[in-house]
């Protein structure tokens, strides 16, 4: 009767110890928070890009209904990194263009950082 106890007190111990890893295995990315951030890019977001893809980049939609896509989540349009710079560079589809703007190297930064920080890549 007692190792009966013990066996299920050291299955429930090692059941827990299962759940507890593959929680903790999950956690290793942590999300980048841009209101903590104080990389030069992120300078860059706040000044040319938040005020349509929101404070942390989850989108929003604007006072005349239109939807700004969230640069974090969700089914991406521009998925590449070149896809990305062109989109950021040219513009369309409501975004204005940022080659005159922005420099070459700005751009690649904003790239970088939408693809790698972001998007998690």
């Amino acid at each position: 009767m007692f190792s009966d106890m013990l066996r299920v007190k050291l299955s429930i111990i090692a059941l827990f110890a299962v759940f507890v890893l593959l929680a903790c295995a999950g956690e290793d990315r942590k999300t980048f928070v841009i209101a903590e951030s104080k990389k030069y890019e992120v300078s860059i977001y706040r000044q040319h890009c938040a005020l349509c893809h929101g404070p942390e980049g989850e989108g929003k939609t604007l006072t005349d209904g239109k939807l700004v896509p969230s640069l974090r989540t969700g089914d991406f349009k521009f998925k590449t990194p070149e896809q990305i710079y062109k989109q950021i560079s040219e513009g369309g589809n409501g975004m204005l263009p940022f080659n005159r703007t922005l420099s070459a190297r700005e751009i690649q930064l904003m790239t970088d950082f939408v693809y790698k920080d972001l998007r998690g890549q």
